[in-house]
């Protein structure tokens, strides 16, 4: 007789639909497209966060990250206007806006007063901008900011910045890198999926255009994030799919530092009438990404996202990395997020400790600032 919950959903695995699939996660076997659709399409969300939490403890063991980070969005005008975006707007409508880079500072600034070591810039694809903004814009917040990673631009600005200014794409991120670039986030992403990031976000670049950037920075030496849109249109082989293509190019590459799933929020959409995520759905995405992502250490569970308490329990399904303190934060607010926009280090350190694991803090490259008992 199983002694033990783990005992009872392992015994169980054995018996059940899933029982090849979990045999290849126990060898430490490589999942496949089929397994991945499998996993999605079982039931058993206790056995699938079982082998998800197998397969994290193999990997990272018992710690779990958090940051001290800011997060900045530099102009929400945008001239894409995707119907998945609650947060861009067209020039001279209200509540439209551009920081300065006197603004800028001052939040930068703020941002280093309170220790922040990673700063986080996003925003729209503003036709106003010159080439030089977004240059001044890193070298503004290197200055004021000396001790933080900056974490800036994801790959849709990128290619609409190497656009803009008639400029490779590597020649691009070299200047913003000379300028005090750090690391690239994964936005920007949604879901590879053709038919589906049409209806989504149809003036957005593709999916193929967003691997090659990241590849282009990977092999400048620059490391960047993952991320996927989920729980809009897309069905499981689309999810399956883009968490394969991630994989394949982490393969080749070894660039990206972490994967955050983004779960979609339909409020102020073209997509408004979709329900959105459930916890099961936030659970389950968070647990396949961990067993189809056998080469990206770092699984993240984004607790503006989905919540803190959620966040907390995704710790037992695959999950080492709780994001960060942030502070500030826009683009999924406008879409209706009910988190809180800032959480305190204090919080990150009770979930984690409540959840059986270690805490700590790291900088963007996952080097370690301070490990808690």
């Amino acid at each position: 007789m199983p002694t033990t919950t783990a005992e009872f959903i392992r015994r169980e695995l054995s018996r059940g639909e899933l029982a090849d699939v979990a045999a290849r996660v126990y060898a430490g076997e490589r999942l496949t497209r089929e397994d991945g659709i499998r996993l999605w399409e079982s039931q058993d969300l206790l056995g699938i966060g079982y082998l998800a939490d197998l397969a994290r403890q193999r990997t990272c063991g018992d710690t779990v990250y958090f940051i001290n980070n800011a997060h900045i969005n530099y102009t929400n005008i945008c001239q894409n206007l995707c119907d998945l975006c609650a947060f861009g707007r067209q020039a001279g409508t209200p509540g439209a806006y551009t920081l300065t880079l006197a603004e800028l500072e001052a939040k930068a600034r703020a941002a280093a007063a309170a220790g922040v070591t990673e700063i986080h810039i996003v925003g729209g694809l503003n036709p106003e901008l010159p080439y030089d903004y977004y240059l001044e814009l890193i070298r503004t917040v290197r200055r004021a900011a000396p001790g933080a990673c900056i974490q800036a631009f994801d790959a849709v600005e990128i290619d609409f910045i190497a656009s803009r200014a008639g400029r490779p794409v590597a020649d691009v991120l070299q200047e913003l890198r000379q300028a005090g670039l750090d690391s690239l986030p994964g936005g920007g992403a949604e879901v590879f999926a053709p038919e589906v990031r049409r209806r989504l976000c149809a003036r957005k670049i593709d999916g193929r255009r967003w691997l090659q950037i990241h590849e282009t920075a990977h092999r400048l030496g620059i490391p960047t994030n993952a991320t996927m849109l989920y729980g809009h249109l897309e069905t499981a082989a689309d999810r399956v799919d883009h968490l394969l293509a991630l994989r394949e190019l982490q393969d080749r590459t070894g660039g990206f530092l972490a994967f955050i799933p983004l779960a979609f929020h339909p409020a102020n959409t073209a997509f408004s009438n979709l329900p959105g995520t459930t916890g099961v759905d936030d659970l389950k995405m968070l647990a396949i990404s961990r067993l189809l992502l056998d080469n990206f250490r770092h699984i993240k569970a984004f607790w503006i996202m989905i919540g803190p308490k959620l966040a907390q329990v995704a710790l037992h399904f695959g999950v080492n990395d709780l994001d960060g303190t942030v502070r500030e934060e826009h683009i999924f607010h406008d879409a209706g997020a009910e988190t809180p926009q800032y959480q305190p280090a204090e919080s990150f350190l009770q979930s984690i400790r409540a959840a059986g694991r270690i805490p700590v803090e790291r900088d963007t490259l996952y080097r370690e600032i301070r490990r808690y008992a």
